[in-house]
């Protein structure tokens, strides 16, 4: 009972490696940017693992926008 639809495992791959590259970056600079916010307040660590929830949350959105658009460009499925 096929449907004639392939995953197209190279798009795939090059979204999903790109998307990790990216999420590294993104991750890393988010909770960075919240160490470096909570320091130059002079806030406690609770202030400053809400600051840096807040951009690890900000971070993964941007992931999940950039898989998605890639997506879009590079089909998953063909047929």
């Amino acid at each position: 009972m096929s449907t004639g639809r392939r995953i197209r495992w190279d798009n795939v791959s090059t979204v999903g490696s790109a998307a990790i590259l990216l999420g590294a970056e993104l991750i890393g600079a988010g909770l960075a940017a919240g160490w470096a916010l909570a320091a130059l307040f002079q806030a406690s660590w609770v202030w400053e693992l809400i600051f840096e929830a807040i951009f690890a949350l900000l971070a993964i959105y941007g992931i999940y926008r950039f898989v998605k658009k890639a997506k879009s460009i590079e089909p998953f499925v063909e047929g």
